[in-house]
């Protein structure tokens, strides 16, 4: 005996699909940047050193004077000079007036007034010790220095962007099917 059978045959859709993907650019260009430094201010203020050298007692020890300073020696030995000669002339006036006394007057005058001061000898430092002054100001120097600051002038460039949007395109390669089959469904009616 044969059995009626129903036979199902199927047959998947297949689909197909078309995808294009997006594409995204994204551009960043460096920024444009000027950096400037201005060089710094210095002042510098000096006042120089001042050597001074005293030499005139050095020069007096050696009998190098200065004229104005001759001149007053001069003068003043002139005045002393003179005050001894009036003293010694009143002295000897004074001796002469009273010759009667007795004595020999005029010839001690004589031999005082022809006799010069002795002469002195000695040994010494030409010119002498620390007889030349030295006195030194040092020199000063004032610095002062004022930065500057930098100037920084930055550009900033925009990001350049594209974007290219993407597409899926479903399309359908193969329609589902359905097959249906009847098997044996009239054989019982043949063997009736």
């Amino acid at each position: 005996m044969q059995i009626p059978q129903i036979r199902l045959q199927t047959n998947p859709m297949k689909i197909g699909l078309n995808i294009e993907q997006p594409v995204q650019q994204i551009e960043q260009k460096a920024a444009v940047q000027s950096i400037q430094q201005p060089q710094a201010i210095l002042e510098i203020q000096t006042t120089p050193g001042k050597l001074t050298i005293d030499q005139s007692q050095a020069r007096e020890d050696m009998d190098l004077k200065s004229l104005s300073r001759r001149v007053d020696e001069f003068a003043q030995q002139g005045y002393q000079d003179w005050l001894a000669g009036m003293a010694r002339r009143a002295q000897q006036g004074t001796e002469l007036r009273h010759i009667e006394k007795g004595g020999n007057a005029l010839a001690e005058q004589a031999r005082q007034n022809s006799k010069g001061p002795e002469k002195q000898f000695n040994l010494g430092w030409i010119p002498s010790p620390f007889s030349v002054k030295l006195g030194y100001q040092p020199a000063e120097v004032k610095i002062e220095a004022t930065a500057q600051k930098p100037i920084i002038d930055a550009q900033i460039n925009r990001v350049n962007h594209t974007y290219t949007q993407g597409s899926v395109n479903v399309e359908i390669l193969q329609k589902n099917a359905l097959d249906i089959d009847f098997i044996n469904l009239y054989a019982d009616e043949k063997g009736k």
